[in-house]
């Protein structure tokens, strides 16, 4: 889970605050003593770490926090406001004002994820209303154009590469030319990486800049590489001008060193992070947001965002007539499953829930994909009948049911029991709701 080491320290650091009354000036240099130590630990910058500490402690010994009713919140929210400047103050949307097709340049080293998140990108900008098209401009590794393909072919986006030509400068002018005669608004260029920063690549992509004069270039970065991330990252911004960062794998990196040194050090916002493996798994990056989370606070926003985007609403207010008709089937029981599945992962969802990720039986709570797997087998291998009326479902027909799933019956009479009890409680819920004054219940996401 992103910055998962820092966030349980700083956690566990400002629990003691919260703990006492009153705090004295020694308190709380204790405590920020504590944030030091976790900050380096997570890979932050040296220098960013004792500017941000001089920041807090400026403001966190005054007399107006000291005195406070709520000493140790006024602590913390002075953290976290700090916390929000050193992540960018506020979210970096796309600045695409330039002619018609917008130009992304997306840049950095092989093996951080460039190709991939072009992708991720291109589908981010698709479900925002744009017609977005991929450009392969890596002639060097081998495959790499066909990677590019495959990418957009699992997401359905076209893909503009030319085999045989060496000049990723005509491949990019032939690309905007196709674009226009097609009315993609927006071409996604996926340069060369290499394993290091080199003369030759900075060239290329000084070229191809001054040709395409891109709306955006967005340098993709690996999180999980700490400082080397941010040292990257300075030297393009410095040789090529960079508008935006691209983090990956920011679900994985426990520290977040990266992230929270990138901006100060390159003066360039964080646009964008990589949360996922799954094609939809790019989100916009807001700083306020993450800050909230490395402190324990929640980010509830982006957990409704995620519901919205991933439940169907129409679907939803059906399911919620036939469950206040008590008429909830597995049908719908398989239909919640699906929907919650690309959610994203159950430990990301319960992070995002203020004071959730405090409690220690839900930390590092992992769902097995074969679990879910083997529920969508089990209700897939039911006839039309027991989805409905599940129970008809005696011994043979657990059986039937157990060998056309490839699981085992003892699964099957889980996953019965389970459903059940769901019924039951959605029973007794909807009787709650109907005994209210007003009649007002609303099913969850409803």
């Amino acid at each position: 889970m992103a910055f998962e080491g820092l966030a349980a320290k700083l956690q566990d650091t400002f629990k003691k605050l919260r703990g006492k009354g009153k705090l004295t000036e020694k308190d709380v240099k204790e405590a920020l003593r504590e944030v030091r130590m976790a900050l380096l630990q997570a890979d932050v910058n040296y220098k960013i770490v004792k500017n941000f500490i001089k920041n807090i402690q400026e403001v966190a010994v005054g007399e107006g926090v000291l005195k406070s009713i709520t000493p140790g919140q006024q602590v913390i929210k002075i953290v976290h406001d700090e916390l929000v400047k050193l992540l960018g103050s506020k979210v970096s949307k796309l600045e695409l004002n330039g002619p018609k097709p917008h130009v992304i340049m997306m840049a950095g080293l092989q093996g951080a994820g460039k190709t991939t998140h072009s992708g991720k990108l291109a589908a981010h900008l698709r479900k925002n209303g744009r017609n977005p098209m991929l450009v392969a401009c890596d002639v060097y590794r081998p495959a790499a154009i066909e990677q590019l393909r495959v990418v957009g072919k699992q997401i359905d986006i076209p893909v503009f590469g030319k085999d045989n030509e060496k000049s990723v400068v005509k491949i990019a002018k032939e690309a905007r030319e196709y674009a226009i005669e097609q009315a993609h608004d927006i071409i996604i260029v996926d340069t060369a990486g290499r394993l290091h920063v080199d003369e030759n690549m900075m060239t290329e992509l000084q070229d191809l800049k001054k040709l395409l004069n891109p709306d955006e270039v967005l340098l993709v970065v690996d999180s999980m590489t700490g400082q080397d991330a941010v040292t990257v990252a300075d030297t393009f911004n410095k040789e090529i001008g960079i508008t935006g960062v691209m983090m990956t794998k920011l679900d994985g990196d426990t520290r977040g060193g990266a992230a929270l040194s990138i901006r100060e050090v390159t003066g360039c916002p964080i646009k964008f992070a990589g949360m996922g493996e799954k094609m939809n798994t790019l989100e916009v990056f807001y700083p306020e947001r993450m800050a909230s989370r490395i402190l324990g606070m929640g980010d509830v926003l982006t957990l409704i965002e995620k519901a919205q985007n991933s439940f169907d609403i129409e679907e939803m207010q059906k399911m919620e007539e036939r469950i206040r008709k008590e008429q909830f089937t597995f049908d719908d029981f398989l239909i919640q499953l699906k929907q919650m599945k690309n959610m994203g992962p159950l430990d990301q969802m319960i992070g995002m829930i203020p004071g959730m990720s405090k409690v220690k039986q839900l930390k590092n709570l992992q769902v097995d994909e074969k679990d879910l797997k083997h529920i969508e087998a089990i209700v897939t291998s039911m006839t039309s009948e027991e989805r409905v009326k599940p129970e008809i479902i005696n011994g043979s027909r657990r059986k039937r049911i157990a060998k056309g799933s490839g699981t085992s019956v003892p699964e099957v009479n889980r996953l019965l029991k389970q459903f059940s009890q769901t019924r039951r409680m959605l029973k007794q819920v909807n009787q709650l709701g109907r005994g209210g004054k007003n009649n007002k219940f609303k099913f969850p996401f409803m």
